[in-house]
């Protein structure tokens, strides 16, 4: 899986490439894009196309050497709170393949990621720290919204399903 990361993400990782990567996953790429909020690390991934957006808040040092597995667990954990049937889950898990960065990113995506990390204030007026926060109470919230991509109305979750349906 490629994940297109900010030039913020990319100086925390210990390997990214400087040429775009090709993507021949059938779950397609996401972006990524480290913030800084209570002077904690929070990293905010979304889905090139369907703009399934994950926040993970707190990441310490050791944990981006393994950001892909996190990613990955995060991920899956996620649509097993969407339903996702377990065979489904381990189709997906094998097609998942191994991590891979690069500095390729997409102005569109990175709208999405722009607009949700403006959304995430509003969501952490219920919190006390960004601590506290439930990265799939947060991914359930991230992505049971209408919102647009390229001049089309989506809704990430539905679109999430879809694509995880077609393998």
């Amino acid at each position: 899986m490629i994940f297109h990361c900010t030039k913020a993400l990319a100086a925390k990782l210990p390997t990214v490439s400087p040429t775009p990567l090709t993507d021949v996953n059938p779950l397609g790429s996401w972006h990524a894009h480290l913030h800084t909020i209570d002077r904690r690390h929070c990293v905010m991934f979304c889905h090139d196309t369907t703009r399934f957006v994950l926040f993970e808040a707190g990441l310490k040092k050791e944990q981006f050497q393994n950001l892909g597995q996190l990613h990955k667990e995060l991920y899956l954990a996620a649509l097993i709170v969407m339903g996702v049937p377990e065979a489904t889950l381990k189709r997906m898990e094998l097609a998942m393949g191994p991590a891979r960065f690069d500095t390729a990113t997409d102005r569109s995506v990175l709208g999405t990621l722009n607009q949700s990390r403006f959304e995430l204030d509003f969501f952490l007026d219920d919190y006390n720290n960004v601590l506290e926060v439930d990265p799939l109470v947060a991914a359930k919230w991230f992505n049971h919204r209408p919102l647009t991509a390229r001049g089309t109305w989506l809704w990430a979750d539905e679109e999430m399903l879809a694509l995880v349906r077609s393998l």
